[in-house]
């Protein structure tokens, strides 16, 4: 019960910074004079080691689970939120304005954002289970760092690119890219100690529960 308790953690946590990351995606923050990104760049880079560590020790199949889970609570936050936005608003209520501004994203910023994470996040997953097949419990550091600098490399790629494309001059989806990926790569590695601190725990919770550890299953083969 304990491991599928830790197991159910992993998802809630994934799944609500997903939204989160959705909801305060509107505001604009900058580093500096150069670089501006959206608030949600500091959430979103956590669901990525969260699907790590649960492919780490429930699966690959655990893994894809989350993803999925995430990307149909997306869907449904999506039509919730364009339900709420279209209820009639009570004639207190003086904010309808901006609660519809700021919960209403484009279509292209939202068709931009479901791609960009299905693709990526499987593709984390892929990368991810196959670093892990190579190396068994080994190198965990490579396969988080690999598997997620690289899929966030496509997430952000994407995502720019549909949102942005003929809104922006071209040469400005090449910075957009660059800067946002390089936040996120300076992430990844801060991150890399994150990862092994709830493996670990994972993993000796677990074992004290009498429980075999799917990487155990892995490096048979059999996952």
């Amino acid at each position: 019960m304990r491991g599928i308790q830790m197991n159910a953690y992993l998802n809630g946590m994934f799944v609500g910074l997903l939204i989160l990351s959705n909801i305060i995606s509107v505001k604009l923050f900058h580093i500096g004079d150069a670089i501006v990104l959206p608030a949600a760049a500091i959430i979103y880079i956590f669901t990525y080691p969260l699907v790590d560590v649960t492919v780490e020790v429930y699966g690959k199949k655990a893994g894809r689970a989350t993803v999925q889970a995430g990307f149909l609570t997306q869907i449904l936050a999506l039509v919730f939120i364009v339900a709420a936005i279209h209820l009639p608003a009570a004639p207190s209520f003086q904010h309808q304005d901006a609660f519809k501004t700021i919960l209403s994203g484009s279509f292209r910023v939202v068709l931009a954002s479901l791609i960009s994470y299905w693709v990526s996040q499987n593709l984390d997953v892929f990368v991810f289970h196959k670093l892990k097949t190579r190396h068994g419990r080994k190198k965990l550091w490579l396969r988080n760092n690999a598997s997620t600098m690289f899929s966030q490399l496509i997430d952000t790629s994407i995502f720019i690119v549909i949102a942005f494309y003929g809104t922006v001059p071209p040469g400005m989806i090449g910075t957009l890219i660059l800067t946002q990926y390089i936040f996120k790569f300076a992430a990844s590695i801060i991150m890399t100690p994150v990862v092994y601190l709830l493996v670990g725990l994972i993993r000796k919770t677990r074992s004290e529960n009498g429980l075999q550890t799917v990487p155990e299953a892995v490096e048979k083969g059999n996952a």
